[in-house]
């Protein structure tokens, strides 16, 4: 095996269609906000790439554009963020979010504004960041009023509604996938 080929993985996301059986001028309200979320419904793979490991845990990171990093790291910090972009640490037990292999520059849980839904002891941990709805949330939505999608959660809790993930979600991606993942716990819970 070729030391020098670069390996790369690829978690792929499905969004399948929704359909929407209401009143006619609130499904279409509700299906612009689930089709123009950040991912638009096309987002569909986090690159992991393995030649940029996080600098304390070894693991492989997901690619994050600098405005996500300049956005949620404390203020004091901002500066030292640059110009390029970071990759976010996947690892839950590791204390670095957002690590630069070239510039050697890393920011630990502590230094960012939220907490990282993905990583240990994260609270609250939100489902979705842009309108501050919690994992919590999203599974006594599932629990107590029904909720089996993303158009019920979102109904229910407000969740996509000030969509501005690329600023406020810690990988800068729509948090469609993180609502999903929530809505299953909470469907393996009935």
């Amino acid at each position: 095996m070729n030391k020098n080929l670069k390996t790369e993985k690829y978690f792929h996301y499905k969004i399948s269609p929704i359909k929407i059986k209401i009143k006619e001028g609130k499904a279409k309200m509700i299906n612009e906000k689930i089709n123009n979320c950040c991912c638009g419904g096309k987002e569909k793979f986090h690159k992991i790439e393995n030649n940029n490991t996080c600098p304390v845990c070894k693991t492989s990171g997901v690619k994050v554009k600098n405005i996500t990093v300049r956005h949620l790291v404390v203020n004091t910090l901002t500066e030292l963020v640059g110009d390029t972009d970071y990759y976010i640490c996947m690892n839950e037990e590791c204390d670095i979010v957002y690590y630069n292999p070239e510039s050697n520059v890393k920011f630990n849980k502590k230094q960012v504004k939220m907490p990282v839904w993905f990583k240990k002891d994260a609270n609250p941990k939100y489902a979705c960041y842009c309108s501050k709805v919690t994992e919590e949330q999203v599974i006594n939505a599932v629990i107590k009023d029904g909720a089996k999608t993303v158009k019920d959660i979102i109904e229910i809790t407000g969740a996509m509604k000030n969509s501005q993930c690329e600023k406020n979600n810690p990988l800068g991606k729509c948090c469609h996938k993180i609502i999903q993942e929530a809505i299953d716990k909470g469907l393996s819970m009935k």
